[in-house]
């Protein structure tokens, strides 16, 4: 094991001593409001403090990102933190929260820790070393498709803009697989991810601490992660879609066709064959004629009106007169003279 996810671990599980040890007296904790549902409670305080304690014991010189404390230092070195990925769940007794811890080196994640102290499993990575849960080699799924998946999502509650959008997807992949989970972590859907428990997953508008450790445990199972565009940003976007290979695929191509026709995203067009200008004039709206802008008006006032007279142009001498409507011609009905009768001799 690396020597850094080495102190990941260990922080991960002081933190779950703190997170356990208060779980019986919830009722009783200090909570406080961020945002809109968004809360924060003396035990994400002291379970990050104990983090950040175990880091900065071995490695004084590292930043941290800290989901309660913020950023603190700067270098090569930054120490991705969510103390308590569940809070909401932790609160009320729900039995689904982690621990999630990244490292990333010059931008980029290279080590990653989700810890779930309730069921004691601690899924680990490395970037090129693989995915690991209980020091057990993990991978995605093989599932080929939405036929039969189990998606793992996240309800945009923070920012209800993304929510129209998010239920015309929810909308057709839930009649597309065989069911769709909610659990109140993304750290935890990202590792079930990894392992294989759900085949994929897709939310709006996440932190940085909540997915930092769980994308690269997806990349080192085998899976992709990218952000709604099919790029690496997510991290940056806090949008993101992850999977097995071909679940992934399905998810985003759902996600970018209803993404950019509720509006949210607007993607580029395809090129195609220019339309026939009979066709485009057809579907373009008639606007009412505008009048034409007048001249200025000079300093000695406005110009005359000019008077216009309509007349009839002359017809050329020889020119032709166009034919007019054929009138019927006037029959006239004569009674024929009555034969002769022959003379007798």
């Amino acid at each position: 094991m690396h020597p850094l996810l080495t102190i990941a671990v260990r922080a991960a599980r002081e933190a779950g001593r703190v997170i356990l040890r208060e779980i019986d007296r919830v009722d009783a904790l200090d909570v406080t409001t961020k945002g809109r549902n968004d809360f924060v409670s003396e035990v994400d305080r002291r379970a990050e403090q104990a983090i950040i304690t175990t880091v900065r014991r071995s490695y004084p010189d590292h930043a941290v990102l800290g989901e309660e404390s913020g950023a603190d230092g700067a270098g090569d070195h930054v120490w991705v933190i969510d103390p308590l990925d569940g809070t909401t769940n932790y609160l009320h007794g729900f039995p689904v929260f982690a621990v999630s811890i990244g490292v990333k080196y010059r931008g980029k994640v290279e080590h990653g820790v989700v810890f779930d102290p309730l069921r004691n499993e601690l899924f680990t990575a490395s970037r090129g070393r693989g995915a690991q849960i209980n020091n057990r080699r993990i991978r995605v799924s093989r599932r080929q498709g939405l036929d039969g998946a189990l998606l793992g999502t996240g309800f945009p509650f923070r920012d209800l803009a993304h929510l129209d959008v998010y239920l015309a997807i929810f909308r057709e992949l839930i009649t597309r697989t065989a069911g769709i989970r909610r659990a109140g972590s993304a750290a935890l859907d990202l590792a079930y991810v990894a392992c294989g428990r759900l085949d994929g997953f897709w939310e709006y508008g996440l932190k940085e601490w909540d997915m930092a450790a769980g994308t690269l445990l997806i990349q080192e199972a085998g899976g992709s992660v990218t952000d709604l565009e099919g790029s690496e940003a997510f991290l940056s976007t806090g949008n993101i879609v992850g999977g097995g290979l071909r679940v992934h695929g399905a998810i985003l191509e759902v996600v970018r066709r209803l993404d950019s026709r509720e509006g949210r995203r607007p993607l580029a067009p395809e090129p195609g064959p220019e339309k026939p200008m009979a066709e485009a004039t057809e579907q373009t709206p008639a606007r009412p004629l505008q009048p034409e802008p007048s001249e200025p008006e000079s300093a000695a006032g406005p110009p005359p009106l000019r008077k216009t007279t309509l007349s009839r142009k002359p017809r050329a001498a020889n020119q032709a007169e166009k034919p007019g409507p054929r009138k019927p011609a006037k029959v006239t009905m004569r009674r024929s003279a009555a034969p002769s009768k022959p003379r007798r001799s």
